[in-house]
């Protein structure tokens, strides 16, 4: 059974989206992080509509895995409400999604330590 997940989270610059793929993938959280060219985001927040740039990350995981990827997001991430997306991903090359699998499992306890907001989160 397949239990791959591509997750996505936007951040504020590519400084932050750097330090959040590293953490990702030396927690074994994540087997790789794409960080994509920044663009623009139109949302509603608080009320108003607001427009900034964002960092979009593609993040390449499985349902095991997960639980440990969005506490560490949630947890480095800038944003007082982070957008994490997770879509199942139903087909794709056998040998990349068993090397994504291989490389989420769970090594060593010790390689989560508490986070730091990635930024200022005011």
């Amino acid at each position: 059974m397949n239990d791959i997940l591509l997750v996505m989270t936007s951040l504020p610059d590519s400084a932050s989206a750097m330090k959040l793929s590293r953490l990702l993938i030396e927690a074994n959280a994540a087997a790789c992080v794409n960080q994509l060219a920044p663009g623009l985001s139109t949302y509603r927040w608080q009320g108003k509509i607001e427009t900034a740039s964002e960092v979009p990350l593609l993040i390449k995981t499985t349902q095991a895995a997960y639980p440990r990827l969005e506490t560490l997001i949630r947890a480095a991430h800038p944003y007082e409400l982070p957008e994490i997306i997770a879509v199942p991903v139903t087909a794709g090359l056998p040998a990349y999604l068993e090397w994504v699998s291989r490389e989420s499992q769970f090594y060593n306890q010790d390689a989560i330590s508490p986070c730091e907001p990635l930024i200022s989160r005011e």
